[in-house]
């Protein structure tokens, strides 16, 4: 992790200095190339963390524990969801600036606001159909 960290040290230095060398008018495709390779970083990331979920969630699925959606309001991934949703946000926010300044960072963010809502809305009708669901078999 420390090396990649270091890679993209590197890379953003390497930006930093290209555009002191070639002046502001490049500025649009320096901070699109950097983005690029930030996004890559990303989604590898993403990619890592979501095979290994996913791997996680077939162990449990072949144990017979449960379903693969039986706990689809858990806290874990509910974190989750907000932790990818923050760093999704940063460069996000770069392209919403670079492309429309600030009512493109203002669309951006009501944007991740609004998918978090409805994720924590989404975990709140679940919790509340498994209550009613309960409560059917108890009477």
């Amino acid at each position: 992790m420390e090396a990649r960290d270091a890679e993209l040290k590197k890379e953003l230095d390497a930006t930093l200095h290209a555009r002191r060398e070639l002046g502001e008018e490049y500025d649009s495709a320096l901070v699109d190339s950097f983005l690029g390779k930030v996004e890559q970083r990303l989604d590898g990331t993403i990619d890592r963390r979501l095979r290994r979920h996913l791997a996680e969630q077939q162990m449990v699925v072949a144990r017979g524990a449960r379903s693969p959606g039986a706990a689809a309001d858990s806290w874990g991934e509910r974190f989750g969801f907000g932790v990818i949703s923050l760093i999704l946000a940063v460069p996000l926010s770069a392209i919403g600036v670079v492309n429309a300044g600030m009512p493109g960072l203002f669309t951006t963010w009501a944007g991740i606001v609004g998918v978090n809502i409805a994720q924590a809305a989404r975990g709140t009708l679940i919790g509340q159909r498994r209550k009613d669901r309960e409560t059917e078999w108890d009477d």
